[in-house]
C-alpha cells in the first residue's frame, strides 16, 4: 500500500450533487435548482449578521444558547431539548454516526433527500429504500421493510424533490408500528410552507416519544442557506448523544446571530408564506395549461414530468431553459429522469419559465 486508502466502502458513495448555480446561455440567470427563497433573508437577519463583523476573534458559543432560547420562545419548546448545526444536514449525518454501523441499516423511502443514503452509508451502515406510492411515502411499506438490523427511519415531510407529505395521522400510524428502539427522524425542512390542515411538523411526537426526533432548517423559508444552519427537537437521551460527537463549535457565531433575528421575524415569514402561496397553484396551473404533469406540492418547489418522447424530454427541457437563464434541477439522480424540479421564484422568474416552456413545447 502506498498511500492512505479510505476504509471500505467511502468510495463506493455517489457523492451528493447540488443544483446548478449557472445558466449556459447569456440571458438573465433565474437559478430554481436548489429550493431557495426569492425574498433572500429578513432585514433584521441581514443587520445581525453584519454586527458580528466587529468580534471575528471570538469563538462563538458552543452551545448555541441564545438561538435554542429564541426558537424555543418562537415554538413554544424546551430549548434543552434542541440542538442547533451547521445546516440540518450535520444533524442527519450526527445521527447516523451515533445509532447506525457496520451491519445496521437505514430506512428512508425511495424519493427520499439524497442525503440519507449518503450519510447512512457513510457510516457504515447499509440504506434501505422503500418504495412509494404514487410518488408519496408509503407507511405499509416502510414498516414491512424494518428487520432487526433497522436501526433508524428517516422521513422527509413534506418530501424533496417530490413536493408531498404525509397526513399526521398516518406519521402516528408509522411511528405506532416503529419497534420502540428505532428512532424515527421526521425531517420538516419545509414546513413552514404547508397550509393543510392534517399537517403537523413533528414537535408533539418528538417531545413525547422517547425515539422521535424532528429536523429543521433556516435554509429555506428563512433564506439563510449561505450560514449553514439547521436544529432539531427530540427526547434528552437523544441530545446527549448527538451533543457527544458534534464539534465544539458547530454553528458559527454570526449564524446564530441571524437565527436568532431570523426566527423572530415573523411579518417576514408571514410573507415568503404569502409569495409562495400566490405563485404555486399559479405555477402549477400553468405547467398543467402546458400538457405537463406537475406532482401536487405543499413545498415551495414542484415537480415537473416530461414525455419519453424525442425533442420533448426532461433532458432537452433542461438544455433548452438552461440557455435562455432558466436553471432547474434535474432530478435523474433520485430515479426520476423524466422530470425536473422547478422552485417557486420571484414572479419574474416564474413567468419566463413558463413562457420558454411554451417555446419549447411549441404550445
Amino acid at each position: 500500500m502506498t498511500r492512505p486508502t479510505p476504509r471500505p466502502g467511502i468510495l463506493d458513495i455517489a457523492p451528493y450533487v447540488p443544483g446548478r448555480s449557472k445558466s449556459t446561455g447569456g440571458a438573465k440567470l433565474h437559478k430554481l435548482s436548489s429550493n431557495e427563497t426569492p425574498l433572500g433573508a429578513s432585514a433584521a437577519a441581514i443587520e445581525a449578521y453584519r454586527a458580528q463583523a466587529a468580534h471575528l476573534e471570538l469563538y462563538p458559543d458552543g452551545a448555541s444558547h441564545g438561538l435554542r432560547a429564541a426558537i424555543g420562545e418562537v415554538y413554544g419548546l424546551n430549548p434543552d431539548r434542541i440542538i442547533c448545526g451547521n445546516g440540518s444536514d450535520e444533524i442527519l449525518e450526527l445521527i447516523t454516526r451515533a445509532y447506525i454501523g457496520p451491519g445496521d441499516e437505514g430506512i428512508f423511502s425511495q424519493y427520499g433527500f439524497l442525503v440519507y443514503k449518503i450519510a447512512i452509508l457513510a457510516a457504515g451502515g447499509t440504506p434501505v429504500a422503500v418504495p412509494e406510492r404514487d410518488l408519496t411515502a408509503d407507511v405499509d411499506a416502510i414498516l414491512a421493510a424494518v428487520t432487526e438490523r433497522t436501526k433508524a427511519v428517516f422521513l422527509a415531510n413534506p418530501n424533496n424533490p417530490t413536493g408531498t407529505y404525509l397526513p399526521f395521522e398516518e406519521v402516528r400510524r408509522l411511528h405506532a408500528g416503529l419497534p420502540p428502539h428505532v428512532l424515527l427522524v421526521l425531517d420538516a425542512a419545509y414546513a413552514e410552507y404547508v397550509r393543510r390542515n392534517d399537517y403537523e411538523a413533528g414537535m408533539e411526537l418528538a417531545a413525547t416519544a422517547d425515539n422521535v426526533l424532528m429536523t429543521r432548517t433556516f435554509s429555506k423559508i428563512y433564506g439563510l442557506a449561505a450560514l449553514r444552519l439547521g436544529w432539531a427537537y427530540g427526547p434528552a437521551h437523544i441530545l446527549d448523544a448527538l451533543n457527544r460527537i458534534r464539534g465544539p463549535f458547530n454553528v458559527s457565531a454570526a449564524a446564530q446571530a441571524a437565527g436568532v433575528a431570523a426566527v423572530r421575524d415573523r411579518a417576514f415569514l408571514e410573507e415568503a408564506v404569502r409569495h409562495n402561496e400566490t405563485w404555486l397553484p399559479w405555477v402549477t396551473q400553468e405547467l398543467e395549461a402546458l400538457g405537463l404533469g406537475v406532482t401536487p406540492s405543499v413545498g415551495n418547489f414542484v415537480l415537473v414530468h416530461f414525455p419519453d418522447a424525442p425533442g420533448r424530454t426532461a433532458a432537452e427541457a433542461d438544455a433548452y431553459l438552461a440557455e435562455r437563464g432558466c436553471v432547474l434541477r434535474a432530478v435523474g439522480a433520485y430515479g426520476l429522469p423524466n422530470a425536473l424540479r422547478m422552485s417557486i421564484g420571484t414572479e419574474e422568474a416564474n413567468r419566463d419559465v413558463v413562457a420558454a416552456l411554451k417555446e419549447f413545447l411549441g404550445a
